[in-house]
């Protein structure tokens, strides 16, 4: 993108560079907060309509930027409004050849570490998913949370303490 800066994120083709780069990120960071993956997508959806809007507003240099900002506004906006917690999708049981006493023991631990997970307050939650999980390093979760790396490493740190806390075993 370093030849992008002079051009405009109104130019269709820009738009689309931005969007191959960043979308699936984007619905990462935000379905890790919302933990349902239509709200992930809408937010996503609607941050990209948003840089439309605002295309010449923004240069390619900071569209990034500022479609975290958006979804990330969304998303707070879309929890005050519905104070909901972070619920994970897929608690259907698959029927397998799999033994019975495995299934039950891999519930269990499904159950142990959701809990576990939504226990964690959101700014822990978040990191230790981007980072586990997308394998984003600390420092892109930092520039995503608008935060310090070590402010990153200390809720990485507490996050696993906290973990390892409530899920024993392990």
């Amino acid at each position: 993108m370093k030849n992008e800066d002079k051009q405009n994120v109104c130019k269709e083709n820009v738009y689309s560079s931005i969007f191959n780069d960043y979308s699936k990120t984007i619905f990462n960071y935000i379905y890790y907060k919302f933990g349902n993956e239509e709200k992930a997508n809408d937010a996503v959806q609607e941050a990209f309509v948003k840089l439309w809007e605002n295309c010449s507003k923004v240069s390619p240099a900071k569209a990034k930027s500022f479609l975290y900002t958006v979804a990330n506004n969304l998303y707070l906006n879309v929890i005050k409004a519905e104070k909901v917690r972070l619920k994970y999708a897929d608690k259907t049981l698959k029927t397998t050849n799999e033994n019975p006493e495995f299934i039950l023991e891999e519930t269990q631990f499904k159950e142990k570490l959701e809990n576990a997970l939504n226990g964690l307050p959101d700014n822990q939650r978040t990191t230790f998913l981007l980072n586990r999980i997308d394998g984003k390093k600390y420092a892109e979760i930092a520039e995503m949370e608008g935060v310090s790396i070590k402010a990153i490493e200390k809720r990485m740190h507490l996050a696993l303490k906290n973990l390892r806390k409530k899920i024993d075993g392990i």
